[in-house]
């Protein structure tokens, strides 16, 4: 019935998306006398605004096929690697890597599609060949395809390392960290030949314990059946995914938004006076941000049910008790990967202290084969996007996967 609901206002919003489209493109024509006019800029930036909020997106495209440098421009090529029912393997190469190395990127599955990387791929690329884990919206994936919970997940992973490996340096954004670490421990455990030399977990929630935030604290303060009862809900007809139970990506949007409402509501007026004063740049700055922010997708009822229950209630991972198809989870079993935490000093969605405890559980692993670096003043989307990230993370990371790249056989 939620989602239901949600499909019948997006519906009956189309007249008004049509209203100020239209709107939108009367006042900005400059054969339009009023488009001159201070209450043109007005109407123009109103209905530009309205539009940006109730307009309905899809999946983003990438939005880049080619690095321009001094030397001329540098075509990207995109091409899919693997095929799954709930996630496509893409591959990002370009000649500026002299010396490329695989990097397999793992990208949330938590509402925002893998574009969210966008500018995370950019940076890589230059110098690594860039492998992305494309999630796909489970209401598009048919209900006959099974379910998809942390057990399928880290499947996918260690089957993406295996065809990939065992030269392959694996980077996890935010949700997938512990995931991540999971599949490397199965691997180090069965002492597999797919274990990747090197594994960087950032922002991720590796022990929600080490660090309370409003994240975890919305995880620890509700039973399990109440998440299930409130918080999901059955895709309708209309989609291909119809009969599955999903945690829709509107209710996602819904609570990042809740945790900073006041800085969207000033940045939407920021973007409305930014119009009327004409301040492109500034306006098609954010317009590019929300466009990637308001777009999302839903994932699959079990994932985002076993999230919550073994990453952020139970711990499981950190506690020893997370099983995988019978097999104890034992990060303790790695020597071979070395660790690399990347932490934003004000990331208040993965405090610091939540990805580092990895190095505690990695008790196995060699002392010249650990790594944290926490970036200074930047958040969550810091570390991965942004001139903190191109400036300083990226190089970390960089160093980290030189340093400790495989040596070639002789």
């Amino acid at each position: 019935m939620l989602y239901t609901l949600f499909d019948m206002q997006s519906a009956a919003l189309g007249p008004m998306r049509a209203i100020t489209e239209l709107t939108k493109t009367y006042f900005t024509n400059p054969l339009f006398p009023m488009s001159q006019t201070y209450m043109g800029k007005i109407m123009a930036a109103s209905a530009d605004v309205i539009e940006g909020v109730i307009r309905h997106r899809g999946k983003p495209e990438w939005g880049f096929q080619a690095i321009q440098k001094d030397d001329g421009i540098h075509p990207i090529d995109l091409a899919r690697i693997d095929h799954k029912p709930f996630a496509d393997l893409i591959r990002f190469k370009c000649d500026l890597a002299k010396k490329p190395k695989k990097i397999l990127l793992v990208s949330p599955m938590s509402g925002h599609f893998s574009t969210l990387l966008r500018g995370t791929v950019q940076t890589l690329v230059m110098d690594h060949e860039v492998y992305v884990t494309d999630w796909k919206d489970a209401s598009k994936v048919p209900a006959s395809e099974g379910d998809f919970g942390l057990e399928e997940y880290i499947q996918y992973l260690i089957d993406y390392m295996r065809l990939l490996g065992p030269d392959l340096h694996v980077i996890a954004v935010c949700q997938p960290a512990p995931l991540v670490l999971a599949a490397v421990s199965i691997l180090a455990a069965n002492d597999d030949p797919a274990q990747p030399c090197t594994m960087t977990l950032m922002g991720g929630p590796i022990d929600p314990g080490a660090a309370e935030t409003e994240v975890t604290k919305l995880a620890d303060s509700k039973s399990l059946s109440w998440f299930k009862n409130n918080l999901t809900a059955t895709v309708p007809l209309q989609h291909e995914g119809s009969g599955r139970r999903v945690y829709p990506g509107f209710m996602q949007l819904a609570a990042f938004i809740s945790m900073n409402s006041a800085r969207h509501v000033d940045a939407h007026m920021q973007h409305y006076n930014n119009l009327i004063v004409g301040d492109g740049d500034s306006a098609e700055s954010h317009n590019k941000f929300y466009d990637e922010y308001l777009s999302v997708m839903d994932v699959t009822a079990e994932f985002y049910l076993d999230t919550i229950e073994h990453v952020f209630q139970e711990r499981s991972l950190p506690n020893g008790t997370m099983v995988w198809k019978g097999q104890k989870v034992d990060p303790s079993k790695i020597k071979k990967t070395a660790l690399l935490t990347v932490e934003g000093e004000l990331d208040d969605i993965s405090a610091p202290g939540q990805t580092a405890s990895a190095h505690v559980m990695c008790s196995s692993l060699a002392k010249n084969k650990h790594q944290n670096h926490v970036e200074k003043n930047v958040g969550h989307y810091g570390i991965f996007n942004g001139r903190k990230w191109r400036e300083s993370v990226s190089k970390e990371i960089n160093k980290f996967i030189e340093k400790h790249q495989a040596k070639p056989q002789k």
